[in-house]
């Protein structure tokens, strides 16, 4: 094939990506913007996705424009997003109803409770591998039903649309031509049957989900339309998507079972490729969808972390004690140790394994010889205890034991802290070549589902780590300090 581009976009949780790829799978061009966060009561996150969407037109004409790239060599769109945030928009005029709801949205935890009691969580969790929460898009879906004007007659005459982000992105990108959703996102709505990979009547039923609302669910790599030629200058293909987690574990060529990687953003996330074996867990773990790419099937086994970028972020943005994550790790490395100073960031309750959504954010062990370095270093270690308590549950859940972990995302920016990880897990860290391993991952989809690749293996070929982190902690070491969380996070339980 002759020299060609792929379009990916990755649209996170608090920014909008995009970014250009040769077909040596360079990055050629990347625009990024970031925007509004709302958060209207406790709990509570949400998102403008007219917003979103125009941040998302703007990254895709500035990187082309960047590029100098002639748009007609442009032959496959990728998008990789933020999971389980869900948007309700009428299917007539595209008019968004109300803000888009947030994966880290805790509104619906009430109604999660009311369906535990009825002793729903085993049934659900074998229909969707997932568990009763509010991270989930279903709660998320009726909340807005119930509480939106005229939500629930628009949806019940037919006239509304349902989808997380990339399902609303790509109805925007054609101009309304096509409501579709990948099974990776679909496999995150509990409304998904995880075994037929399509929607399940009863979970609709139980959910009060209207059929009518939702998208056709498609696979990871297959054209699903194309983008209306006055947004982009060009009709370009729309090849491939997945969720960011999903898009990830792609861009990390975890594409054998028994391959781990965790991405480190907003949130943190564990994601272990079970190859076509379904693994329900015993541990409070997920079990999802991890790709569907030419019939090539893989499964999940998911710890999901509410709050990693989102610690730094708060020390950043809300106490003003750092500027960036350079700066916090210089004042990590400044102290011997934690000196028994711990940090749980709850912000909007607990996620994998303790999945409490009422749980919130706790400091402890404070003196009065407790420094800026102390709260900082501690909002660094807390990523990683996070990530222990996963991974040990994920230990129990499979058989085999997991020999490294592949590691992307913003704060691989602090090696203080991938050593530290590395110390903890006692599993050796890679760091990938590729720090937007969500967004090439997008692009290997879309480049697969243009028809430049025939599968995985021959995408994959050319990762590659560029350091690599090993455990230095003695086992009295490395159990003395995670003795010190577990203490900590349950005080809060």
């Amino acid at each position: 094939m002759s020299a060609y581009y792929i379009l990916a976009i990755d649209q996170g949780t608090t920014s909008t990506r995009a970014i250009l790829f040769d077909q040596d799978h360079h990055i050629i061009a990347l625009d990024q913007q970031e925007f509004t966060q709302y958060f209207p009561q406790p709990g509570w996150v949400e998102h403008d996705a007219e917003e979103i969407w125009q941040t998302v037109l703007t990254t895709c004409q500035n990187a082309i424009a960047k590029s100098h790239v002639d748009p007609k060599l442009i032959v496959g769109l990728g998008i990789s997003n933020q999971r389980e945030t869900s948007i309700l928009w009428e299917k007539s005029t595209g008019k968004v109803l109300g803000r888009a709801i947030v994966w880290q949205d805790r509104r619906t935890a009430e109604q999660c409770e009311k369906l535990k009691a009825e002793n729903l969580t085993h049934w659900i969790q074998q229909k969707t591998g997932l568990l009763l929460d509010p991270y989930f898009s279903a709660t998320k879906i009726r909340w807005m039903l119930d509480h939106l004007p005229g939500a629930q007659q628009k949806a019940d005459n037919g006239e509304l649309a349902f989808g997380t982000i990339e399902s609303f992105l790509v109805w925007k990108l054609t101009a309304g031509k096509v409501h579709v959703t990948d099974v990776t996102n679909a496999s995150r709505t509990l409304l998904m049957n995880i075994s037929t990979r399509q929607w399940d009547q009863e979970l609709l039923d139980l959910f009060k989900v209207p059929r009518a609302l939702l998208p056709e669910i498609v696979s990871n790599a297959e054209k699903v339309g194309e983008t209306d030629t006055g947004l982009l200058g060009i009709a370009i293909p729309i090849t491939g998507m997945a969720g960011d987690q999903q898009a990830a574990l792609v861009g990390q060529a975890c594409i054998e079972s028994g391959m781990l990687k965790t991405t480190l953003g907003t949130g943190a996330f564990l994601t272990l490729n079970t190859g076509k074996q379904l693994i329900y867990s015993s541990h409070q773990l997920l079990t999802t969808m991890g790709y569907d790419v030419k019939g090539d099937i893989a499964y999940v086994l998911e710890g999901s972390i509410f709050s990693a970028g989102a610690v730094l972020k708060w020390l950043r943005d809300e106490l003003q004690l750092v500027q960036n994550v350079k700066e916090t790790e210089a004042l990590a490395q400044s102290l011997s140790g934690n000196d028994g100073v711990y940090l749980v960031p709850a912000f909007t309750g607990l996620g994998a394994p303790y999945w409490n959504p009422d749980v919130r954010g706790n400091l402890s062990g404070i003196t009065r010889g407790t420094t800026k370095a102390h709260i900082v270093r501690a909002a660094l270690e807390s990523i990683a205890y996070q990530l222990r308590d996963v991974l040990d549950a994920m230990n129990k859940d499979v058989v085999d034991g997991i020999k490294e972990i592949r590691v992307d995302g913003g704060l691989t920016a602090s090696a203080w802290l991938l050593q530290f990880i590395a110390n903890l897990l006692n599993t050796p860290v890679l760091l990938t070549a590729t720090q937007e391993a969500s967004c090439y991952g997008a692009s290997i989809l879309a480049a697969i589902g243009a028809g430049c690749f025939p599968n995985l293996k021959s995408a994959t070929q050319h990762w590659r780590a560029v350091r690599k982190f090993l455990p230095s902690f003695s086992a009295e070491e490395r159990n003395s300090v995670y003795a010190g969380w577990l203490k900590a996070v349950h005080q809060l339980l």
